[in-house]
Protein backbone atom coordinates (compact mmCIF):
# COMPACT_ATOMS: atom_id res chain seq x y z
CA UNK A 1 0.00 0.00 0.00
CA UNK A 2 1.26 3.32 -1.02
CA UNK A 3 2.40 5.89 1.42
CA UNK A 4 -0.47 7.92 0.81
CA UNK A 5 -3.20 5.76 1.02
CA UNK A 6 -1.36 4.62 4.61
CA UNK A 7 -1.70 8.25 5.78
CA UNK A 8 -5.20 8.89 4.63
CA UNK A 9 -6.37 5.05 5.98
CA UNK A 10 -8.16 4.68 2.70
CA UNK A 11 -8.10 1.42 0.44
CA UNK A 12 -8.25 2.75 -2.69
CA UNK A 13 -6.69 5.41 -4.44
CA UNK A 14 -9.95 7.69 -5.39
CA UNK A 15 -10.75 10.65 -3.49
CA UNK A 16 -13.91 12.37 -4.19
CA UNK A 17 -13.66 16.41 -5.07
CA UNK A 18 -15.00 18.46 -2.09
CA UNK A 19 -17.23 20.70 -4.65
CA UNK A 20 -18.80 23.11 -1.65
CA UNK A 21 -22.28 23.34 -2.60
CA UNK A 22 -22.60 19.85 -4.27
CA UNK A 23 -20.99 17.28 -2.35
CA UNK A 24 -22.81 16.39 0.65
CA UNK A 25 -22.05 14.69 3.88
CA UNK A 26 -23.92 11.84 2.29
CA UNK A 27 -21.72 11.69 -0.71
CA UNK A 28 -19.00 12.09 1.70
CA UNK A 29 -20.09 9.16 3.72
CA UNK A 30 -20.62 6.91 1.47
CA UNK A 31 -17.60 7.62 -0.43
CA UNK A 32 -15.52 6.80 2.34
CA UNK A 33 -17.56 3.49 3.30
CA UNK A 34 -16.64 2.76 -0.41
CA UNK A 35 -13.16 2.60 0.32
CA UNK A 36 -11.81 5.80 -0.96
CA UNK A 37 -11.40 9.32 0.74
CA UNK A 38 -14.91 11.43 1.08
CA UNK A 39 -14.76 14.71 1.43
CA UNK A 40 -17.06 17.58 2.26
CA UNK A 41 -16.80 21.26 1.38
CA UNK A 42 -17.11 24.34 4.27
CA UNK A 43 -15.27 27.58 2.13
CA UNK A 44 -18.53 28.48 1.47
CA UNK A 45 -19.91 27.95 5.23
CA UNK A 46 -19.95 29.31 9.02
CA UNK A 47 -18.00 27.43 11.39
CA UNK A 48 -20.75 25.95 13.35
CA UNK A 49 -22.73 24.93 10.23
CA UNK A 50 -19.41 23.34 9.05
CA UNK A 51 -19.30 21.55 12.27
CA UNK A 52 -23.10 20.14 11.68
CA UNK A 53 -21.73 18.85 8.78
CA UNK A 54 -19.10 16.81 10.09
CA UNK A 55 -20.96 15.58 12.81
CA UNK A 56 -23.13 14.38 9.68
CA UNK A 57 -20.96 12.47 7.91
CA UNK A 58 -19.43 10.73 11.35
CA UNK A 59 -23.15 9.60 12.07
CA UNK A 60 -22.83 7.51 8.87
CA UNK A 61 -18.92 6.95 8.89
CA UNK A 62 -16.43 5.65 10.77
CA UNK A 63 -14.23 6.53 8.15
CA UNK A 64 -11.99 9.03 7.22
CA UNK A 65 -12.84 11.90 5.16
CA UNK A 66 -11.73 15.26 3.76
CA UNK A 67 -12.86 18.74 5.06
CA UNK A 68 -11.89 21.10 2.22
CA UNK A 69 -11.50 24.87 3.10
CA UNK A 70 -10.87 28.21 0.71
CA UNK A 71 -7.80 30.19 1.48
CA UNK A 72 -8.58 32.74 -1.26
CA UNK A 73 -7.02 36.51 -0.57
CA UNK A 74 -9.80 38.53 0.91
CA UNK A 75 -11.61 40.51 -1.75
CA UNK A 76 -10.31 43.97 -2.21
CA UNK A 77 -13.54 46.55 -2.30
CA UNK A 78 -13.60 48.91 -5.39
CA UNK A 79 -17.28 50.63 -5.16
CA UNK A 80 -17.14 51.82 -8.83
CA UNK A 81 -16.05 48.75 -10.49
CA UNK A 82 -19.04 46.69 -8.37
CA UNK A 83 -21.53 49.81 -9.54
CA UNK A 84 -20.61 49.49 -12.44
CA UNK A 85 -20.53 45.54 -12.54
CA UNK A 86 -24.54 45.90 -11.19
CA UNK A 87 -25.16 47.97 -13.51
CA UNK A 88 -24.22 46.12 -16.38
CA UNK A 89 -26.20 42.87 -14.67
CA UNK A 90 -29.23 45.25 -14.46
CA UNK A 91 -31.23 44.36 -17.57
CA UNK A 92 -30.76 40.58 -17.17
CA UNK A 93 -32.20 41.12 -13.93
CA UNK A 94 -34.96 43.26 -15.91
CA UNK A 95 -35.60 39.89 -17.81
CA UNK A 96 -36.59 37.96 -14.99
CA UNK A 97 -38.95 40.60 -13.30
CA UNK A 98 -35.95 41.18 -10.73
CA UNK A 99 -33.61 44.00 -9.27
CA UNK A 100 -29.95 43.44 -9.06
CA UNK A 101 -28.63 43.51 -5.02
CA UNK A 102 -28.29 47.20 -4.19
CA UNK A 103 -24.39 46.24 -3.10
CA UNK A 104 -22.20 43.18 -3.11
CA UNK A 105 -21.54 41.50 -0.24
CA UNK A 106 -18.14 39.59 0.81
CA UNK A 107 -20.17 36.06 1.12
CA UNK A 108 -17.33 33.85 2.37
CA UNK A 109 -14.77 34.35 4.97
CA UNK A 110 -11.18 33.03 3.85
CA UNK A 111 -9.74 30.75 6.33
CA UNK A 112 -6.84 32.57 6.41
CA UNK A 113 -8.68 35.09 8.64
CA UNK A 114 -10.79 32.80 9.75
CA UNK A 115 -10.52 32.33 13.52
CA UNK A 116 -13.76 30.16 14.36
CA UNK A 117 -13.60 28.12 11.70
CA UNK A 118 -9.62 27.00 12.78
CA UNK A 119 -10.93 26.36 16.57
CA UNK A 120 -13.91 24.14 15.29
CA UNK A 121 -11.50 22.13 13.56
CA UNK A 122 -9.13 21.79 15.95
CA UNK A 123 -11.76 20.51 18.14
CA UNK A 124 -13.77 18.38 15.57
CA UNK A 125 -10.28 16.62 14.44
CA UNK A 126 -11.75 15.62 10.86
CA UNK A 127 -8.63 12.96 9.87
CA UNK A 128 -8.29 15.18 6.56
CA UNK A 129 -8.26 19.18 5.89
CA UNK A 130 -7.38 20.47 2.43
CA UNK A 131 -6.83 24.09 1.44
CA UNK A 132 -7.94 25.64 -2.01
CA UNK A 133 -6.89 28.82 -3.59
CA UNK A 134 -3.52 29.06 -1.31
CA UNK A 135 -2.64 27.92 1.70
CA UNK A 136 -2.88 29.50 5.62
CA UNK A 137 -0.31 31.01 7.47
CA UNK A 138 2.61 28.66 8.93
CA UNK A 139 1.20 29.03 12.45
CA UNK A 140 -2.63 27.61 11.15
CA UNK A 141 -0.67 24.58 9.59
CA UNK A 142 1.37 24.07 12.80
CA UNK A 143 -1.98 23.58 14.89
CA UNK A 144 -3.81 21.48 12.39
CA UNK A 145 -0.85 19.26 12.33
CA UNK A 146 -0.30 19.65 16.40
CA UNK A 147 -3.84 18.35 16.10
CA UNK A 148 -2.62 15.05 14.17
CA UNK A 149 -4.67 16.40 11.18
CA UNK A 150 -3.54 15.09 8.03
CA UNK A 151 -2.98 18.22 5.06
CA UNK A 152 -3.43 18.61 1.35
CA UNK A 153 -3.54 21.39 -0.91
CA UNK A 154 -4.31 22.29 -4.75
CA UNK A 155 -1.49 23.41 -6.72
CA UNK A 156 -2.08 24.27 -10.63
CA UNK A 157 1.69 24.73 -11.30
CA UNK A 158 5.12 23.96 -10.02
CA UNK A 159 5.49 27.08 -7.96
CA UNK A 160 2.82 26.74 -6.02
CA UNK A 161 3.51 23.16 -5.41
CA UNK A 162 6.79 23.47 -3.90
CA UNK A 163 5.79 26.50 -1.79
CA UNK A 164 3.32 23.77 -0.39
CA UNK A 165 5.42 21.18 0.15
CA UNK A 166 7.81 23.50 1.53
CA UNK A 167 4.94 24.72 4.04
CA UNK A 168 5.13 20.44 5.86
CA UNK A 169 2.28 19.65 4.00
CA UNK A 170 1.24 16.18 3.22
CA UNK A 171 0.24 15.94 -0.04
CA UNK A 172 -0.84 18.08 -2.94
CA UNK A 173 -3.59 17.98 -5.59
CA UNK A 174 -2.24 18.79 -8.94
CA UNK A 175 -5.29 20.75 -10.77
CA UNK A 176 -4.72 20.49 -14.19
CA UNK A 177 -6.81 22.83 -16.74
CA UNK A 178 -9.26 20.30 -17.28
CA UNK A 179 -10.78 20.58 -14.01
CA UNK A 180 -14.15 21.78 -13.35
CA UNK A 181 -14.67 24.37 -10.53
CA UNK A 182 -12.78 26.78 -9.61
CA UNK A 183 -9.36 26.97 -10.46
CA UNK A 184 -7.08 26.80 -7.44
CA UNK A 185 -4.54 29.92 -8.33
CA UNK A 186 -2.99 31.15 -5.23
CA UNK A 187 -2.86 34.39 -7.45
CA UNK A 188 -5.89 35.24 -9.68
CA UNK A 189 -4.41 37.72 -11.73
CA UNK A 190 -1.03 35.70 -12.49
CA UNK A 191 -0.51 34.53 -15.27
CA UNK A 192 -2.02 31.08 -15.17
CA UNK A 193 -0.04 28.40 -17.69
CA UNK A 194 -2.98 26.44 -18.17
CA UNK A 195 -1.39 23.20 -17.65
CA UNK A 196 -3.29 19.87 -18.14
CA UNK A 197 -3.40 17.38 -15.81
CA UNK A 198 -1.07 14.52 -17.15
CA UNK A 199 1.38 17.29 -17.69
CA UNK A 200 1.37 18.80 -14.18
CA UNK A 201 1.21 15.55 -12.59
CA UNK A 202 4.07 14.50 -14.18
CA UNK A 203 6.26 17.65 -13.51
CA UNK A 204 5.20 17.27 -9.64
CA UNK A 205 6.14 13.72 -9.25
CA UNK A 206 9.39 14.24 -10.43
CA UNK A 207 9.81 17.68 -8.60
CA UNK A 208 8.85 16.65 -5.51
CA UNK A 209 9.05 14.34 -2.62
CA UNK A 210 5.26 14.61 -1.28
CA UNK A 211 2.81 12.48 -2.37
CA UNK A 212 0.73 13.63 -5.64
CA UNK A 213 -3.11 13.28 -6.31
CA UNK A 214 -3.89 14.13 -9.82
CA UNK A 215 -7.11 16.05 -10.61
CA UNK A 216 -8.75 17.48 -13.42
CA UNK A 217 -10.94 15.63 -16.14
CA UNK A 218 -10.85 12.15 -14.27
CA UNK A 219 -13.92 10.75 -14.74
CA UNK A 220 -13.14 6.42 -14.87
CA UNK A 221 -10.81 3.80 -13.94
CA UNK A 222 -8.61 4.40 -16.85
CA UNK A 223 -8.40 7.81 -16.45
CA UNK A 224 -7.21 7.12 -12.69
CA UNK A 225 -4.69 3.99 -13.96
CA UNK A 226 -3.04 6.66 -16.86
CA UNK A 227 -2.62 9.16 -13.58
CA UNK A 228 -1.06 6.16 -11.08
CA UNK A 229 1.34 5.07 -14.09
CA UNK A 230 2.53 8.78 -14.31
CA UNK A 231 3.38 8.17 -10.63
CA UNK A 232 0.38 9.93 -8.91
CA UNK A 233 -0.44 8.76 -5.67
CA UNK A 234 -4.22 8.68 -6.50
CA UNK A 235 -6.55 10.69 -8.03
CA UNK A 236 -8.85 13.24 -6.93
CA UNK A 237 -12.67 13.46 -8.95
CA UNK A 238 -14.98 16.07 -9.28
CA UNK A 239 -17.51 16.32 -12.17
CA UNK A 240 -17.88 12.05 -11.94
CA UNK A 241 -19.91 12.79 -8.42
CA UNK A 242 -22.20 15.77 -9.55
CA UNK A 243 -24.68 13.49 -10.77
CA UNK A 244 -24.65 11.33 -7.80
CA UNK A 245 -28.15 10.38 -6.03
CA UNK A 246 -26.39 12.11 -2.90
CA UNK A 247 -25.17 15.27 -4.60
CA UNK A 248 -26.88 18.41 -3.99
CA UNK A 249 -26.88 19.66 -7.59
CA UNK A 250 -30.08 20.95 -8.95
CA UNK A 251 -32.80 19.91 -11.55
CA UNK A 252 -31.02 22.40 -14.62
CA UNK A 253 -27.83 21.75 -13.11
CA UNK A 254 -28.10 17.49 -13.92
CA UNK A 255 -30.59 17.93 -17.22
CA UNK A 256 -27.30 19.97 -18.81
CA UNK A 257 -24.82 17.63 -17.15
CA UNK A 258 -26.77 14.56 -19.16
CA UNK A 259 -27.43 16.60 -22.18
CA UNK A 260 -25.50 17.68 -25.42
CA UNK A 261 -24.69 20.53 -23.15
CA UNK A 262 -21.78 18.39 -21.36
CA UNK A 263 -19.63 18.44 -24.51
CA UNK A 264 -18.83 22.23 -23.54
CA UNK A 265 -17.44 23.80 -20.68
CA UNK A 266 -15.76 27.66 -20.22
CA UNK A 267 -13.68 29.10 -18.29
CA UNK A 268 -15.14 32.17 -16.51
CA UNK A 269 -14.56 34.83 -13.74
CA UNK A 270 -18.06 36.25 -14.44
CA UNK A 271 -20.08 33.58 -11.97
CA UNK A 272 -17.78 34.09 -8.89
CA UNK A 273 -14.90 36.73 -9.54
CA UNK A 274 -12.29 34.12 -9.77
CA UNK A 275 -11.60 31.62 -13.19
CA UNK A 276 -13.71 28.28 -12.86
CA UNK A 277 -14.74 26.11 -15.68
CA UNK A 278 -18.69 25.86 -16.03
CA UNK A 279 -20.99 24.14 -18.54
CA UNK A 280 -21.29 26.22 -20.97
CA UNK A 281 -24.26 28.47 -20.20
CA UNK A 282 -26.08 32.26 -20.73
CA UNK A 283 -23.67 33.09 -17.60
CA UNK A 284 -20.29 32.06 -19.65
CA UNK A 285 -21.57 33.67 -22.71
CA UNK A 286 -22.26 36.59 -20.09
CA UNK A 287 -18.31 36.50 -19.23
CA UNK A 288 -17.02 35.63 -23.35
CA UNK A 289 -18.07 39.38 -23.44
CA UNK A 290 -16.38 41.38 -20.75
CA UNK A 291 -12.92 41.81 -19.30
CA UNK A 292 -11.54 40.13 -16.52
CA UNK A 293 -11.00 43.13 -14.97
CA UNK A 294 -14.14 44.85 -14.80
CA UNK A 295 -15.62 42.07 -12.69
CA UNK A 296 -15.07 42.70 -8.78
CA UNK A 297 -13.21 40.36 -6.71
CA UNK A 298 -13.84 37.38 -5.73
CA UNK A 299 -16.47 36.30 -3.74
CA UNK A 300 -18.17 39.81 -4.29
CA UNK A 301 -18.91 39.02 -7.88
CA UNK A 302 -20.14 35.86 -6.68
CA UNK A 303 -22.85 37.47 -4.45
CA UNK A 304 -24.42 39.14 -7.50
CA UNK A 305 -24.16 35.44 -9.35
CA UNK A 306 -26.16 33.38 -6.57
CA UNK A 307 -28.87 36.52 -6.90
CA UNK A 308 -29.34 36.40 -10.46
CA UNK A 309 -29.47 32.76 -10.80
CA UNK A 310 -32.08 33.15 -7.85
CA UNK A 311 -34.01 35.38 -9.89
CA UNK A 312 -33.77 33.54 -12.94
CA UNK A 313 -34.61 30.23 -11.49
CA UNK A 314 -37.63 31.44 -10.26
CA UNK A 315 -38.85 32.29 -13.79
CA UNK A 316 -37.89 28.93 -15.28
CA UNK A 317 -34.59 29.66 -16.59
CA UNK A 318 -31.57 27.50 -15.50
CA UNK A 319 -28.93 28.73 -17.55
CA UNK A 320 -27.48 31.37 -15.47
CA UNK A 321 -26.23 28.69 -12.37
CA UNK A 322 -22.99 27.48 -11.23
CA UNK A 323 -23.09 24.36 -13.40
CA UNK A 324 -19.05 23.77 -12.49
CA UNK A 325 -17.80 21.02 -14.77
CA UNK A 326 -14.68 19.40 -16.03
CA UNK A 327 -14.03 18.44 -19.70
CA UNK A 328 -14.75 15.09 -19.29
CA UNK A 329 -18.22 15.98 -18.06
CA UNK A 330 -19.56 14.23 -21.40
CA UNK A 331 -18.21 10.62 -19.34
CA UNK A 332 -20.46 11.35 -16.23
CA UNK A 333 -22.78 8.74 -14.97
CA UNK A 334 -26.18 8.40 -12.60
CA UNK A 335 -25.23 6.58 -9.49
CA UNK A 336 -25.31 6.36 -6.49
CA UNK A 337 -21.99 6.90 -4.63
CA UNK A 338 -21.31 3.94 -3.75
CA UNK A 339 -22.28 2.20 -6.64
CA UNK A 340 -19.59 4.65 -8.69
CA UNK A 341 -16.74 3.78 -6.31
CA UNK A 342 -17.43 0.35 -6.87
CA UNK A 343 -17.63 0.58 -10.88
CA UNK A 344 -13.99 3.16 -10.73
CA UNK A 345 -12.75 0.62 -8.41
CA UNK A 346 -13.18 -2.51 -11.20
CA UNK A 347 -12.62 -0.09 -14.32
CA UNK A 348 -9.42 0.53 -12.45
CA UNK A 349 -8.58 -2.65 -12.22
CA UNK A 350 -9.38 -3.80 -15.63
CA UNK A 351 -7.13 -0.98 -17.14
CA UNK A 352 -3.85 -1.86 -14.98
CA UNK A 353 -4.07 -5.45 -15.98
CA UNK A 354 -3.96 -4.52 -20.10
CA UNK A 355 -0.40 -3.27 -18.84
CA UNK A 356 1.01 -6.27 -18.43
CA UNK A 357 0.64 -9.81 -16.84
CA UNK A 358 1.01 -8.58 -13.59
CA UNK A 359 -2.24 -8.53 -12.38
CA UNK A 360 -4.73 -4.96 -11.57
CA UNK A 361 -3.82 -5.87 -7.50
CA UNK A 362 -0.45 -6.45 -8.16
CA UNK A 363 -0.02 -3.44 -10.56
CA UNK A 364 -1.06 -1.10 -8.14
CA UNK A 365 0.13 -2.33 -4.56
CA UNK A 366 3.80 -2.72 -6.71
CA UNK A 367 4.09 1.09 -7.69
CA UNK A 368 1.05 2.93 -6.00
CA UNK A 369 -0.88 1.36 -3.20
CA UNK A 370 -3.46 -1.80 -3.35
CA UNK A 371 -6.85 -1.77 -4.77
CA UNK A 372 -8.74 -3.92 -2.65
CA UNK A 373 -12.26 -4.44 -2.57
CA UNK A 374 -14.11 -2.72 -0.60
Amino acid sequence: MSTLLKLLDIRLPILQAPMAGVSTPAMAAAVSNAGGLGAIGVGATDAETARQMIRAVRTASDRPFNVNVFCHRPAVRDSTREAVWLSRLSPIFSQYGAVPPSGLREIYTSFVEDDAMLAMLLEERPKVVSFHFGIPAAQRIAALREAGIVLLATATNLSEAKIIASAGIDGVVAQGFEAGGHRGLFDPEALDDCLGTLALTRLLVRALEIPVIAAGGIMDGAGIAACLLLGASAAQLGTAFVGCLESEADAGYRVALFSAASEHTAMTRAISGRPARCLANKFTALGAEVEGGAIPDYPLAYDAGKALNAAAKTAGEAGFGAQWAGQGAPLARKLPAAMLVAELRLELERALSRQGTASADESVNRQHGSVEPG
